[in-house]
């Protein structure tokens, strides 16, 4: 809007009435169009009133505020996020004293409150853009921002108070924590460059802002204690209530995880603050638990939660990482198609994924067999399924079951032989974390070396126990043996390992000049640690890393491929890997089943029930695979399905057998006439050989 005529600026400011006091009237224009401010006209008899500099100073500050809520109506102050970057470093200062002298003479006005966020942002991308590690942020010192700081402080507590007794409190407000965070962030930075290698901290350490330290350790202190009054009270409600569905949480919980992740933040500043930190959320477990399933989002830093997992469980820990894959998308168009030839599994899927930008995987697979009607989701659970039998057979060399537990499997030291194992192994990586993303429990679990590898930790003695029993036993020996027989050279043992691959044997050097070097007392710890690593990392060391590039191809972020590991237990792997170890419970299973066409008094359905529970466990599974794709239920069991299962009523003949539509949990079958006809097609759909790909779409 042009303004070439003064009156067109100065004629909607101010409006005097003789006798009266100047009245302004706000623009209308968020957020203050329902604002209205007087500035006392000064009366004749009142001449002192020019001497008084308090009353200058507010006088000032309100046409200041008035002109300032007009240009802004006029869009004649230029907006601060439409500057460069490299000009916000200017803009600070200037909005820190207009913030300065505002909050001398309205202090809560809304105008204040504009300018204090626009201050708050600007500090944020000054910072960034100069590095955390300053003591003066260009333009102002750390004395002239802490009490914006504590001002928000105030508002954080309060806000945390209404949410603690008031279910219908939203609680603190996310513009006055990302204020509270952009003004905390270069006051930490501040103390630790001050302080230097001398953290944590003692508060009675006097550096140059001994006040800044101790306030902030009250700070510290004062949230901590209302944010262990809210989780309890999370954790009294939870109990009350139940944890079943969301009817338990509200809004005014939302901003629980955030400031709980910034003040770990600053109890790393001090000495002992850090314990007392994780120990309330070690005694708060429930509750924090509860939040994260809630809360916590993809785009948020959630790595802090991860720091001690003795403070989170399976179900928390699950969704945080399940975080770190992409989102699978409903849109079938955006989906990567598959056709595949049964007869050529392993081939053909190798072609689509391991040969694709993995871009292309991250919204997902639509699956098709060559020459079957079937499709969809259902369809995508079974190919899982044989992908994985395949990829771990041991027939195809590229991974081993353990001795003990056949379930788990570490990567063959012969791969090798064939010249594409290591693209298989990244081939591999992709296939499982396309079943984590796809929430697809496929039966294989990983060797605790393995797993270990995949997480960049260090192998002990005790980790190899089920992957080589024989070198485990050992091992034990030779650190249990008495010293003066082992000294006897009676072992005749030196720095070697044979090894022995497709029938020939070379002799292995584990350090230099191996062979030389006799153990000993004194080196056999040390013989040990070498012929472990030789073993588990260094014989392996190419298809792990093939394994974790292509797990972390698929992967948000690939860089998080450690961390996705390191943030697991080995048991929380295999209860997302292999899903529930129990037998399948009818019962449950019975509760998660609805009808159409039958009612649950129908002889049908009553006989159909009556056959399940008589039926073994592997019968059951197939049962259940026939019907749903699904051969391993996850952990929580039914429940946790994508979909509760259906019984349909056919019109078929009597002697046709059952069929399914996978995707969508349905068995269909005809009301057979007696229980001995039933159990007889029932038992033909569970037998191993048919029970594939028998269903439809």
């Amino acid at each position: 809007m042009p303004v070439s005529n003064s009156s067109a600026v100065c004629g909607p400011l101010t409006t005097r009435k003789p006798g009266k006091s100047w009245t302004t009237w706000s623009p209308l224009f968020p957020p203050f169009a329902e604002e209205k401010r007087s500035i006392p006209q000064p009366k004749a008899s009142k001449v002192a009133w020019t001497n008084s500099s308090q009353l200058l100073t507010r006088t000032t500050a309100r046409l200041l505020l008035l002109t300032c809520r007009y240009l802004w109506y006029l869009r004649l102050l230029p907006l601060w996020m439409d500057l460069p970057k490299e000009l916000h470093s200017y803009c600070a200062p200037i909005a820190l004293e207009f913030c300065k002298l505002l909050r001398k003479v309205v202090n809560e006005d809304s105008l204040y409150a504009w300018c204090r966020s626009t201050l708050s942002v600007l500090l944020e991308s000054v910072s960034s853009s100069m590095g955390l590690m300053r003591t003066k942020v260009k333009g102002f010192t750390v004395q002239e921002i802490f009490p914006f700081f504590n001002e928000l402080v105030s508002h954080l507590s309060e806000e945390l108070d209404s949410s603690l007794y008031s279910t219908t409190s939203e609680g603190p407000s996310s513009s006055h924590f990302r204020e509270f965070v952009a003004f905390l962030n270069p006051l930490r930075s501040a103390i630790i460059e001050q302080v230097e290698s001398r953290i944590p901290i003692s508060i009675d350490y006097h550096p140059l802002y001994r006040d800044e330290i101790r306030n902030l350790h009250l700070i510290f202190d004062k949230l901590l204690h209302k944010m262990k009054n809210c989780l309890i009270r999370v954790e009294e409600i939870l109990v009350a209530r139940g944890s079943n569905g969301d009817e338990f949480v509200h809004s005014g919980w939302s901003q629980y995880l955030s400031i709980l992740k910034e003040l770990n933040g600053i109890s790393k500043l001090y000495q002992g603050a850090e314990e007392k930190f994780w120990m309330v959320l070690r005694n708060m477990k429930a509750s924090l638990c509860a939040l994260i399933i809630r809360f916590s989002r993809r785009d948020d830093d959630n790595q802090w939660l991860l720091e001690h997992k003795d403070v989170t469980d399976f179900e928390s820990r699950r969704h945080l990482v399940m975080m770190m894959f992409p989102e699978v998308k409903d849109d079938y168009e955006e989906l990567h198609e598959m056709l595949i030839d049964r007869s050529q599994l392993l081939a053909e899927s190798f072609e689509y994924i391991a040969r694709v930008d993995p871009e292309s995987l991250h919204a997902g697979l639509f699956m098709e067999f060559k020459n079957e009607e079937a499709t969809g989701p259902g369809v995508l659970r079974e190919w899982f399924l044989l992908v994985c039998q395949a990829i771990f057979n041991p027939e195809n060399a590229l991974f081993l079951p353990c001795a003990y537990d056949r379930r788990r499997f570490f990567p063959n030291p012969a791969s090798r032989m064939d010249p594409l194992h290591l693209e298989y192994f990244s081939f591999a990586g992709r296939v499982i974390a396309l079943a984590l993303m796809h929430k697809v429990q496929v039966g294989i679990v990983f060797d605790r070396v393995f797993f270990l590898q995949l997480a960049g930790m260090d192998i002990s003695l005790e980790d190899i126990r089920e992957a080589d029993p024989c070198l485990y036993s050992s091992c034990k020996k030779i650190l249990e043996m008495d010293a003066e027989f082992i000294d006897s050279d009676a072992l005749g043992l030196t720095f070697v390992r044979e090894v022995e691959e497709l029938g020939s044997r070379t002799v292995v050097e584990l350090c230099a000049g191996g062979k030389s070097i006799v153990v000993n007392s004194r080196n056999r710890q040390e013989y040990v640690n070498l012929l472990i690593r030789d073993r588990f990392s260094t014989s392996t060391s190419e298809q792990v890393d093939y394994f974790s590039q292509g797990f972390g191809h698929i992967l948000s972020n690939s860089r998080l491929q450690k961390i996705f590991f390191q943030s697991l237990e080995l048991e929380d792997l295999d209860r997302m890997l292999y899903g529930s170890e129990s037998p399948i419970c009818v019962d449950d299973w019975k509760a998660h089943t609805e009808y159409n066409g039958y009612k649950e008094s129908d002889p049908q359905i009553t006989w159909f029930w009556e056959i399940v529970r008589e039926m073994s466990a592997d019968q059951r599974k197939q049962l259940l695979f026939f019907w749903t794709s699904v051969k391993y239920l996850p952990v929580e069991g039914f429940r946790c399905l994508a979909s509760r299962l259906y019984i349909y009523k056919t019109s078929e003949p009597c002697d046709y057998l059952p069929s399914s539509h996978t995707c969508f949990y349905r068995i269909c079958f005809p009301p057979y006439p007696s229980m001995g006809e039933m159990r007889k097609r029932l038992n033909v759909i569970t037998q191993e050989h048919i029970r594939c790909s028998f269903g439809t779409w």
